[in-house]
């Protein structure tokens, strides 16, 4: 499957109520509309009930103003035997001017019910090629990171 074939975009417009208190977008509100555009592009592609693993890395760049839109792209950037890997960029515009700016960006990790047959990923994007040579590379140090975990009590 292409990446391009897993592309998933939405577009939020940012009101009062979702400021936090340095008056630009709450993280809380990027995440969840992060986790939904996310999941559409990791369901394209598996096409296969799944969860969200992890958050494996959110890096905020420019802060998002009340009357500002942002819109999220979401696509597959790499897959192993029963987890998706999705990139995603948030772009702000600034509805007055139209000037767009990066706002944010992520990788999470979806993990797919047992017994699903992911599909052969291709990179047809330069974007695309450029994030999926690393994809090997980010897979080992989640890894590590997770083992170097010391097991955490419930109480």
């Amino acid at each position: 499957m292409k990446m391009s074939e897993t592309l998933s975009i939405t577009t939020h417009r940012i009101f009062e109520g979702q400021m936090n208190e340095h008056n630009s977008l709450f993280g809380g509100q990027t995440l969840e509309w992060l986790d939904e555009t996310a999941s559409i592009s990791a369901h394209r592609f598996a096409r296969s009930h799944m969860v969200t693993g992890s958050l494996d890395r959110m890096v905020y760049v420019n802060p998002v103003q009340i009357g500002h839109a942002l819109t999220y792209e979401s696509f597959v950037t790499g897959s192993g035997h029963r987890s998706i890997e999705v990139f995603t960029r948030m772009v702000g515009e600034d509805l007055d001017t139209g000037k767009q700016y990066l706002a944010a960006w992520s990788l999470m990790t979806f993990v797919v019910e047992k017994g699903s047959q992911l599909p052969a990923l291709e990179a047809d994007t330069p974007l695309g090629q450029q994030l999926s040579a690393g994809y090997a590379a980010r897979t080992a140090a989640n890894k590590a990171a997770r083992a170097a975990m010391p097991e955490i009590p419930v109480d």
